[in-house]
């Protein structure tokens, strides 16, 4: 009765194993195939220059003020020295904290890009999930993202069933 049981059992998990499928979809395909990504990611990388670049410049003011307090510091007086360590501090600590404010864990690069590409990203997944359901699949691997997925046959990617469930079509 034991055996019957376990060889049950394993014809149960062996069945189970085999209905499960498998399809992949490459996320970097789909996001170019999309034109209000190219236009968000544009807009998204215009903000970061221009804000790596007032990083950059408050830097260099740093910079050319630590140089010049090195330079004078022999000569000046103990208030004058103080006064102007206290200044290049200040400085020092404003411009880290923009950098913070900027690109930090949720600063305003995080936010923007959440309210630029969070959007497209969201379509691209509910289209996905629509296909996988309407086709039958289990699991939907990511080629694209690093994804451990090593090999995969053409015939289950379904990015172009994605992009078309999205209603953009590719020539």
């Amino acid at each position: 009765m034991t055996k019957a049981f376990i060889l049950f059992i394993l014809l149960f998990i062996s069945r189970l194993a085999l209905c499960q499928t498998f399809a992949f979809i490459d996320s970097d395909y789909i996001l170019s195939s999309i034109p209000e990504y190219a236009e968000s990611k544009e807009k998204l990388d215009k903000l970061a220059e221009t804000w790596t670049k007032e990083i950059e410049d408050r830097f260099g003011v740093l910079k050319t003020q630590k140089e010049n307090f090195n330079k004078e510091e022999i000569l000046l007086p103990a208030e004058e020295k103080t006064k102007r360590k206290s200044e290049i501090d200040k400085l020092e600590k404003e411009t880290v904290d923009l950098q913070t404010q900027r690109f930090g864990l949720n600063g305003d690069y995080f936010l923007k890009r959440q309210e630029l590409i969070k959007p497209i990203q969201d379509r691209i997944y509910t289209a996905m999930k629509k296909v996988a359901k309407a086709e039958g699949y289990t699991f939907v691997f990511d080629k694209s993202n690093q994804s451990n997925l090593i090999y995969a046959d053409k015939d289950a990617d379904i990015s172009n069933s994605v992009l078309e469930e999205m209603g953009i079509t590719k020539e």
